[in-house]
């Protein structure tokens, strides 16, 4: 999935590979120190926080596709600001 915010490599990952996140969003663009990713699978289950690497084009992470269906994201700064697409997450389905 490329999105202008967040591209997501591969696209559609397979159940168990890995998946490597951008994240170049509004956090960013209003200078954000840190990003964390809070994700989770199938619908927001095994719900966790990672760190994000921030890099001059934006904050990257990897993270193995563990779901069945789908891998859910939204992001966090350091103040507790948050962007989750207008409340509607990022929902990366999973084959």
């Amino acid at each position: 999935m490329h999105h202008e915010r967040v591209n997501v490599i591969p696209e559609i990952p397979r159940r168990g590979s890995e998946v490597s996140i951008k994240y170049k969003g509004i956090l960013f663009e209003n200078g954000a120190d840190a990003i964390w990713m809070h994700y989770g699978f199938d619908g927001w289950s095994n719900v966790a926080d990672l760190q994000m690497e921030k890099q001059h084009d934006g904050f990257y992470c990897k993270v193995k596709a563990e779901g069945r269906k789908d891998l859910n994201l939204c992001f966090k700064d350091s103040a507790d600001h948050w962007d989750n697409n207008m409340g509607i997450n990022w929902n990366i389905p999973i084959r």
